[in-house]
């Protein structure tokens, strides 16, 4: 059955929804304030991303969400509507009921706590409304912040997989965490 494009996930601060056409303006500029920051660990983010990548990758984002295969919500402060970064669902695995998590926060709101939050509430739609049983969080074993995220997000961190990413034309290593039903619904503090 498919999703309401429409969906709304509100909880403190935070509104994760789909992405709509109107964003790509507010993608396209914190995509290009980020360069610094997620461009160091996400390819995609680099200076040439202009405002006709962005309204692609809604394009992509919308398609997806109706087809049931990837799940990426804007994520946006509650209290003024400004964009705040992303987070996602993707790599559906129907037969095992997993997927992969993904989030990235703007460079102006970084440090806010804003990703972790993000991630559990993406990961509560996992569980709750797509079914899910594991969701994996993967990342480049020096992205100390993406770790830290996964952490206080309730993942626990189960290996260094070898040649886990391909990454700028190469395979790399990756720290592979994973959230189940049942793990802390808060921040980890071990």
């Amino acid at each position: 059955m498919p999703l309401p494009a429409d969906l709304e996930l509100a909880e403190g601060p935070l509104l994760l929804r789909p992405w709509r056409p109107g964003d790509a303006p507010a993608l396209h500029a914190a995509v290009q304030e980020s360069l610094e920051s997620v461009g160091c660990w996400l390819p995609w983010c680099h200076a040439g991303y202009d405002l006709a990548a962005a309204q692609a990758w809604i394009g992509h984002c919308r398609a997806a969400w109706a087809d049931g295969e990837h799940f990426a919500f804007g994520v946006f402060a509650r209290h003024d509507g400004a964009l705040l970064g992303s987070v996602g669902l993707n790599q559906l695995n129907r037969l095992h009921r997993s997927a992969a998590l993904g989030y990235w926060v703007r460079q102006s709101r970084q440090g806010e706590g804003i990703a972790w939050q993000a991630a559990r509430h993406a990961a509560g739609f996992g569980f709750e409304t797509l079914g899910l049983v594991r969701i994996e969080v993967v990342v480049l074993p020096d992205n100390h912040a993406s770790r830290r995220t996964a952490e206080r997000a309730g993942a626990r961190f189960e290996a260094i997989a070898r040649h886990r990413l391909w990454m700028r034309d190469e395979a790399r290593d990756a720290a592979v965490y994973a959230l189940v039903p049942g793990d802390p619904a808060g921040p980890r503090t071990s």
